[in-house]
């Protein structure tokens, strides 16, 4: 059964939203210290990427090939939202690492 491009872009956008939603609640549970969790949610949007990441491979091959879709409003938005949920989770890890450098100086700070 073929897919079509209006399924491919919403999987875009479905999987993508998912990994950004997950980055923003991972970013929270590390401003409140909780760095497992937080590193759970980013585990977790990671796979989402990747999904969607392969979908995008997909369709790059297909171009390669000779069967390219037509490139739509659509699909451009699809890969907009992967942008930015790609520099999200890139972001929000550096983020969190500061959060968790603060929280250990801290901490170290308060047993002395």
């Amino acid at each position: 059964m073929k897919v079509s491009t209006e399924e491919i872009v919403f999987n875009i956008i479905s999987h993508a939203g998912d990994a950004r939603s997950m980055c923003f609640e991972g970013l929270n549970f590390a401003r409140k210290g909780d760095f497992k969790k937080a590193d759970e949610l980013i585990d977790k949007a990671k796979k989402e990427l990747y999904e969607v990441h392969n979908i995008q491979t997909s369709l790059i091959q297909k171009e390669a090939s000779g069967e390219g879709c037509d490139v739509s409003l659509l699909l451009v938005h699809a890969q907009d939202h992967l942008m930015t949920a790609m520099l999200a989770k890139d972001l929000i890890i550096e983020l969190m690492r500061m959060y968790k450098l603060n929280y250990t100086r801290k901490k170290g700070e308060s047993d002395e």
